[in-house]
């Protein structure tokens, strides 16, 4: 089971889980995070989300990021799964799974890997409502959450 996974297609939580914990007897906690399309975005209602990312540069990106991971936090397992093409509103997006001994660490790892997806992966978001579709650009917040952990985004507008 590879740790990064960019696909088009949906993905079952559930069996993901089970199948990341089914090799390892010393987890001790599991935290996922499932990120889903709203029905508003920027003040605006929402149809569908397209998502662009440039192949072999993304996975690679999100890679690192998921060795900073774990040279960050005491973790045993991650596993990413981020969804591209043209997704409806209330689609799943992004799967993280983070195991771990202790929940502390796991949830940790968790948030990192999310505030890094959410600033720096090379992915690229238009969002499709009844006035038309537009970019997404980065929000300040995100930008703070990742410098939490200590490195810059300035991706916000």
């Amino acid at each position: 089971m590879s740790r990064v996974c960019i696909q088009s297609g949906d993905f079952d939580a559930g069996a993901e889980m089970s199948a990341l914990r089914a090799a390892d007897g010393g987890v001790g906690a599991v935290v996922a995070f499932v990120g889903t399309v709203r029905e508003h975005g920027s003040g605006a209602a929402v149809s569908a989300m397209e998502l662009e990312h440039y192949p072999g540069m993304t996975e690679a990106a999100i890679e690192a990021m998921v060795d900073e991971a774990f040279t960050r936090f005491d973790i045993r397992a991650a596993r990413v799964i981020h969804r591209v093409g043209l997704l409806q509103a209330r689609d799943q997006i992004v799967l993280v799974l983070v195991t771990g001994a202790h929940r502390g660490a796991a949830f940790q790892a968790c948030e990192f890997l999310m505030d890094y997806l959410k600033t720096q992966a090379p992915f690229w978001k238009k969002e499709h409502g009844p006035d038309g579709a537009h970019w997404v650009d980065a929000r300040v917040a995100d930008d703070e959450a990742l410098a939490r952990w200590g490195i810059q985004g300035g991706n916000a507008r």
